[in-house]
């Protein structure tokens, strides 16, 4: 049944989920709450209790570094599938050559932008060689989660469990 009747009231809810069809409709094609209001002649303030009651994560939380990691694609998309905002991983040789890229100012000024960029961020999940977790944790203000992938120095890529980064994902965002 499509109306219901609240009080001395009877309500559409097919009106209500129109409404709110279009406001997500033209939220997503990147108006302002504002613009979207004034358009649909709502209150603002609606439009961003209704964003808060469906947001799922908000962006930014998260940050996931890690190497060297045998199947990175695998993890970006696991990661992806959560649209965490922050994602830097690499292989072995995709580390070598970043390392090998720069000078050594170069190199110490990468590093630390890495750093600055991702203790913006609420949580931080490392993925890395005992030593690695170790030194990154006491550099991030954010909760640290770690994943030991071996001990230090790591030389190969090391085959990282998908279900491992999931659970960490599904506990910090629920």
């Amino acid at each position: 049944m499509d109306f219901v009747k609240i009080g001395d009231k009877i309500i559409s809810k097919s009106r209500i989920n129109k409404k709110i069809d279009e406001i997500i409709e033209l939220r997503s094609k990147g108006y302002s709450q504002q613009e979207v209001a004034k358009e649909l002649d709502i209150d603002r303030t609606f439009i961003s209790r209704l964003e808060s009651l469906g947001e799922v994560r908000k962006g930014g939380d998260i940050a996931v570094i890690g190497f060297p990691i045998k199947n990175k694609d695998e993890i970006e998309e696991v990661l992806r599938s959560f649209n965490i905002e922050y994602i830097l991983l690499m292989n072995e040789e995709e580390r070598q050559s970043f390392i090998k890229k720069q000078g050594g100012k170069e190199l110490l000024e990468s590093v630390l932008k890495i750093i600055s960029d991702v203790r913006k961020y609420k949580h931080c999940v490392i993925i890395g060689s005992n030593m690695r977790v170790k030194v990154l944790s006491k550099l991030l203000d954010s909760q640290v989660y770690t994943i030991d992938i071996g001990e230090s120095p790591l030389k190969n890529d090391v085959y990282v469990d998908p279900q491992r980064v999931l659970d960490i994902i599904k506990t910090i965002i629920e």
